[in-house]
């Protein structure tokens, strides 16, 4: 039976790592469509709205993609992860939260009522007129 040549894809990973993605357990080459779910050590399936996915990897190849991957997910995507994550917690703070700040400030820095009160006050300890 005629195999499919994972040659492409393992140069792909190791050369541009960065037209890959890594999602719900599946590696994921957005520009050409191409999924890939990985068997065991040396079993590949391969999901594609093309007839790429008709044909099967040999067990050698796939071996050789799922370290390409390995090293891919461990040099590549999981410190892109960590940056992304990383960078999340400087971000601006929620909507809801900015409200609550633009409001707050609103309240607090108001003008005190602009005429004088005609109420009178008493002092402790002291007989009111």
């Amino acid at each position: 039976m005629t195999t499919l040549d994972l040659a492409p894809a393992i140069a792909a990973i190791r050369s541009r790592p960065e037209e890959f993605e890594f999602s719900n357990d599946t590696l994921h080459h957005p520009r050409s469509r191409h999924r890939f779910r990985f068997i065991g050590e040396d079993g590949v399936q391969i999901d594609a709205a093309c007839d790429c996915s008709l044909l099967r990897a040999s067990p050698q190849q796939a071996k050789a993609f799922h370290a390409a991957y390995r090293e891919w997910h461990a040099s590549y995507w999981r410190p892109f992860e960590i940056n992304r994550e990383f960078a999340s917690h400087f971000g601006p703070p929620p909507l809801w939260r900015r409200v609550a700040i633009w409001l707050l400030g609103r309240l607090l820095s108001r003008p005190p009522s602009a005429g004088p009160s005609t109420l009178k006050t008493a002092v402790p300890l002291q007989p009111v007129s």
